[in-house]
């Protein structure tokens, strides 16, 4: 399955943004999708994940009640949604998939990766 994700800018501290994810190619519905981010400098952390059918979804401490992941199995589209954002928040955001049901947030897990897109929030 091929990924596509987009909708990243300039934000200000405390402002929203939406992150679409295209998938094409195999089913994207066989397949269970994650979020992650990447700052300049560190590693690639997980952000969120979401089972095939858009249930249980698992979000880490510094996601949890400001981020929103979704997906729209109809559409082969994948959402994140970022609330509440902040200067820390800024980063390459990345959309992935993983054959199964399990939102696992283990990188090594996820074998399909889209481009990223970067997502800035000013101070």
């Amino acid at each position: 399955v091929q990924l596509q994700a987009s909708g990243g800018g300039l934000v200000q501290a405390g402002g929203s943004l939406s992150l679409p994810c295209a998938a094409s190619g195999r089913i994207f519905s066989s397949y269970a999708m994650g979020w992650f981010r990447q700052a300049p400098g560190k590693e690639r952390e997980f952000v969120a994940a979401i089972t095939w059918c858009g249930g249980a979804p698992y979000y880490p401490p510094s996601s949890e009640g400001r981020f929103t992941i979704s997906r729209d199995v109809a559409k082969n589209m994948g959402y994140l949604q970022l609330n509440s954002l902040k200067p820390e928040d800024t980063a390459v955001y990345y959309c992935a998939a993983t054959r199964g049901n399990v939102a696992t947030m283990a990188i090594a897990d996820y074998d399909n990766w889209g481009q990223g897109t970067l997502v800035t929030v000013s101070s």
